[in-house]
């Protein structure tokens, strides 16, 4: 089925959500770019840049600011502090006003260019969903990437949701994707699986992996590796029965471990020897247990923090806060036009009174 058109004057929307931590060499590479592709290849659709800045530290917020000034298109969120990508493309996603929504990267790794392709194939194929992988990564580090294919060969085996290898957040949903997704209020957010929980009619586009445009990566070795556990915990049961699974195993190796011991020392008698072999058996089976506890730990706080209810992000300024006056001195002029119009409702209020009164006693001589 595809998706329907709007008629010529009510054209459909794409917001452009963009997350941003210090990306103030970045911004402005981008904002170009994307007015290039939007007057190139999107003439007959509207757009909406949010940008969405999680507590940057360099002149990301001003340069955003300064884009609101001079173009209506766009709009910004600045939260109180830095929240991470998930809430910022949670709190994107909740300002989102268009048909369809994209996430974007501010360092151009993810190509505009890409776009008209993926709304192509929405309007004309009827797909709800438009994703992105890279199929090379070139100029990443060989560990990193080596951890990655291995990641999503250990998420795709122990979790009912597929995950598919080198997805990037660049996607095209439409609105019923969208309200899909905000509906998952979850604290502990993990968006690649969620926009494969969620379902729906999906294509994916290759495309071989962009160096950034400016700027460097904040993503370190240790920041994915703490992600990619939260997809793991988010997604998967299966590190709980593992663990209950070795459990159960050592349980049986110490049973029929006890009844060699009780056998050997009716037999041949119970040596001293062989301490050592059993403080290495203590140590390791304690390791094992506490690695136990360690998973166990995961969802425990997982759960709590779930529980707790706090919000996902916290909004320091919008765009909306730059049309309100940022001055103490009011106007007294307005002062008075207000009591003025004050007093003046009052006396309506109090003439339209007066009739009901007067229409009331007509009645009863009546």
């Amino acid at each position: 089925m595809r998706y329907k058109i709007k008629e010529i004057g009510n054209m459909n929307k794409i917001s452009v959500i963009v997350s941003c931590y210090n990306e103030e060499q970045s911004l402005p590479l981008f904002y170009k770019e994307m007015e290039r592709v939007r007057e190139q290849d999107f003439k007959d659709v509207s757009f909406e840049y949010i940008f969405v800045d999680d507590g940057s530290s360099d002149k990301t917020l001003d340069i955003l600011q300064s884009l609101c000034e001079t173009d209506c298109k766009v709009k910004y969120i600045s939260f109180s502090r830095n929240f991470g990508k998930e809430a910022a493309m949670y709190a994107g996603l909740e300002k989102s006003s268009g048909e369809f929504v994209t996430f974007m990267d501010a360092d151009l790794q993810d190509p505009p260019m890409m776009l008209r392709q993926m709304y192509d194939a929405i309007i004309n194929e009827g797909y709800d969903q438009v994703g992105t992988r890279r199929i090379s990564r070139a100029g990443e580090p060989r560990i990193r990437s080596f951890f990655a294919r291995m990641f999503y060969k250990i998420i795709n085996k122990i979790s009912k949701v597929e995950m598919v290898d080198g997805a990037r957040d660049y996607r095209l949903m439409t609105r019923k994707v969208v309200e899909a997704v905000l509906s998952m209020k979850e604290y502990n957010r993990y968006s690649k699986g969620i926009f494969s929980f969620v379902g729906f009619n999906t294509k994916w586009l290759e495309y071989k992996n962009v160096k950034r445009a400016a700027g460097e990566t904040k993503w370190s070795f240790g920041k994915l590796f703490l992600y990619a556990l939260e997809g793991i915990v988010a997604f998967s049961t299966v590190p709980l029965i593992a663990s209950s699974i070795l459990g159960l195993l050592f349980f049986i190796i110490t049973f029929v471990l006890i009844v060699v011991i009780i056998i050997k020392t009716l037999l041949v008698g119970d040596p001293t020897s062989g301490w050592p072999s059993m403080v290495c058996i203590i140590f390791f089976v304690s390791g094992i247990q506490l690695f136990s506890l360690g998973i166990i730990g995961q969802y425990l706080a997982k759960t709590y923090s779930e529980i707790k209810r706090r919000p996902i992000y916290i909004v320091k300024q919008t765009e909306e806060d730059m049309k309100l006056p940022v001055s103490d001195n009011y106007d007294l002029s307005n002062q008075d036009t207000l009591k003025s119009l004050k007093a003046t409702l009052e006396s309506i209020q109090e003439t339209v009174k007066r009739i009901e009164k007067g229409n009331q006693g007509e009645g009863k001589e009546n």
